[in-house]
């Protein structure tokens, strides 16, 4: 068995080589299949909206021994007014009881019956109303702060890279990772909370910034593309991704491990909270843009650059070329259609700069003879 480090090396010198471009369309298929499934998770059951979003009244206990749930819980079953409440722990002395929104009278009465149930001082007992409107507005500014980070990550890309086709793939990634991080917050039913979009908007900056590593080392090794025959412009983005994947991979861990450890706390010990919602949208965030970045983005990038005249003109004759057309025929356009046949992709290696041999080897020149 190698070791990392090994592999690593194998992959960037193109000694070890995975075929994830050649089989683009089977990588995008499911993407696409995913992103469909994750609208139809968005549409039923749909997201969990938290109170900051839909309204409601919310009532905090605090000095509460071990945070037990079940005291808050017999009153949500005994109260008319509590239906359909939801109820979480917060740290290890703090209970909260979360309903629809209710009058002032009944919040009172709710207020008392949670400190008779836990034996607390009413004044441990906070009631808080958030109204329907202040939880639209909520909602409509986590809608913009999604569309602007869009727009300014669109033109940041297309002046970055002088293309279109980057930015368009950079940002179908991003699509990808927002719907599939949304799908699995409506399929485990957690809450979606202020800080869920927080946490939403910071992993695509970490799914933006691995895309971009990628297509940095696509448009370095794509530069003169042209100028050499061995390679096509696929089997070179091919490349980059497997030169890159040891980086990815590790960037990864190393943000998953402190999160893992956040989202366990906040989960296990915690009970839940915005230490939760922020660092679960971070941990599935960071897997989904992960994957986006190396079966996602490139990929789709190849799609859209294959349609261009010069890259498919230089695909078709490399593969000529591979197939043993000649250069005349090359030259004249005088190859058969049955020449042009699908040669399979071959793996492209980084060009490895010659190395002097020294004078010995070196022609030498025969010595005029003297008359």
């Amino acid at each position: 068995m190698i070791s990392f480090a090994t592999w690593g090396n194998e992959l960037y010198s193109g000694k070890r080589s995975y075929a994830i471009v050649p089989h683009r369309k089977r990588w995008l298929m499911a993407g696409c299949v995913l992103i469909v499934l994750s609208i139809v998770l968005l549409i039923y059951p749909g997201l969990q909206k938290s109170i900051e979003f839909k309204g409601g009244t919310e009532f905090t206990v605090s000095q509460v021994a071990g945070a037990d749930q079940a005291p808050a819980r017999e009153v949500v079953r005994s109260m008319d007014q509590l239906n359909n409440a939801s109820v979480t722990s917060l740290g290890q002395s703090s209970v909260r009881v979360q309903a629809e929104t209710m009058s002032t009278k009944d919040a009172r009465s709710v207020s008392a019956a949670l400190a008779k149930a836990y034996k607390v001082d009413p004044g441990d007992v906070a009631s808080t109303g958030i109204g329907p409107s202040w939880g639209s507005d909520v909602t409509e500014k986590a809608a913009l702060s999604l569309a602007v980070f869009f727009v300014l990550v669109g033109l940041m890309l297309a002046a970055y890279f002088k293309t279109i086709t980057m930015a368009a793939a950079a940002l179908f990634a991003l699509c990808h990772d927002v719907l599939l991080t949304a799908a699995v917050f409506a399929l485990t039913r957690v809450e979606v909370s202020p800080a869920t979009v927080i946490g939403v908007l910071t992993i695509l900056a970490f799914s933006l910034y691995d895309t971009v590593v990628v297509f940095d080392k696509v448009r370095e090794l794509t530069q003169d593309y042209e100028s050499q025959s061995r390679s096509t412009y696929a089997e070179l983005v091919n490349l980059a991704i497997n030169q890159t994947m040891v980086r990815s991979i590790n960037t990864s861990v190393v943000a998953l491990l402190p999160i893992g450890a956040i989202l366990f706390v906040s989960t296990i010990i915690l009970g839940g909270g915005t230490l939760r919602d922020i660092s679960m949208a971070l941990f599935v965030g960071t897997i989904v843009g992960t994957w986006s970045s190396i079966f996602i983005a490139s990929p789709a990038l190849v799609v859209m650059r294959q349609r261009n005249k010069k890259i498919a003109a230089h695909t078709r004759q490399v593969l000529q070329r591979r197939a043993g057309v000649s250069n005349r025929a090359l030259k004249d356009g005088t190859a058969s259609q049955s020449d042009i046949t699908d040669q399979p992709e071959s793996v492209a290696h980084p060009l490895s700069a010659g190395h002097h041999k020294g004078r010995a080897a070196q022609p030498t020149r025969k010595p005029r003879s003297k008359r």
